[in-house]
């Protein structure tokens, strides 16, 4: 393994833990359940879809999914993608909008 690699491991060990992960599952089918259930109320709620806001949340749900079940990806580039700092901080956002 390269030496980025194991960069990106030692920064994601932090957030190897199961709380930590059951948040993520948690929040990810949280606010899929809500965009499924009433897609425009979801979108009035967090004040409208734009197509960078519409991209953040698939990727962010799609990542909080992978982090969620535990999958831990071995390149680097995946690493960061499927990261769970980004995926976390993006649908604690969107929580937050559509709560508050």
């Amino acid at each position: 393994m390269s030496n980025l690699t194991h960069q990106v491991e030692r920064l994601h060990r932090y957030m190897d833990k199961a709380a930590l992960r059951a948040l993520s599952m948690l929040l990810g089918f949280l606010n899929t359940g809500l965009f499924m259930w009433s897609p425009e109320a979801y979108a009035e709620q967090i004040a409208g879809f734009t197509p960078l806001l519409g991209i953040l949340f698939v990727w962010s749900v799609c990542a909080s999914m992978v982090y969620g079940i535990g999958f831990k990806p071995r390149f680097w580039l995946w690493q960061i993608v499927f990261s769970p700092y980004f995926c976390l901080s993006i649908l604690i956002y969107f929580t937050i909008r559509y709560y508050f």
